[in-house]
């Protein structure tokens, strides 16, 4: 019975909206990934000053109805490839660096569940959407279809 409350909650990649809360839960396939990013920086464990490697890669994944960048984080980096099925649980979509992009964050997790056999369109690419405040809902997000990436193609 869990699984199908899972399954419910599950969302496809146009319907994401940018959010702070951890709330994206889908599934998707990785088609490129960029290079492995190593990077050092100064944390504090137990009052003492010690570095800490942190690696990071972007890549593009897609389903059925969008594409977006994904951000992999350290162990990530190694455990996924192209042609994977990746299920997203807990992720968020959110700036990272001034880009708007997919990741599992502190709290998600990604997990692949299988390769190779998914539809998906890679057009239009979410991060690339403009976001602006609704004006009669200042809470709510709305998509500015300004780019002629996201315009749909006549039927």
């Amino acid at each position: 019975m869990a699984s199908t409350s899972v399954c419910q909650m599950m969302m496809l990649l146009k319907d994401i909206v940018p959010s702070a809360a951890n709330s994206v839960n889908t599934k998707f396939i990785l088609l490129e990934k960029g290079n492995i990013k190593a990077s050092k920086k100064c944390v504090v464990v137990n009052g003492v000053n010690k570095l800490q490697e942190t690696k990071e890669c972007m890549s593009l994944v897609a389903d059925e109805s969008a594409s977006v960048h994904f951000l992999l984080w350290n162990t990530e980096c190694e455990a996924f490839e192209p042609g994977d099925i990746v299920q997203l649980t807990n992720g968020i979509f959110s700036y990272h660096r001034n880009k708007l992009v997919l990741r599992s964050g502190r709290k998600g997790k990604a997990e692949k569940v299988g390769e190779f056999t998914m539809l998906f369109v890679e057009k239009p690419n979410m991060s690339d959407v403009q976001w602006q405040v609704n004006e009669s809902d200042a809470k709510k997000l709305k998509e500015s279809i300004t780019s002629t990436e996201l315009q749909k193609p006549p039927s």
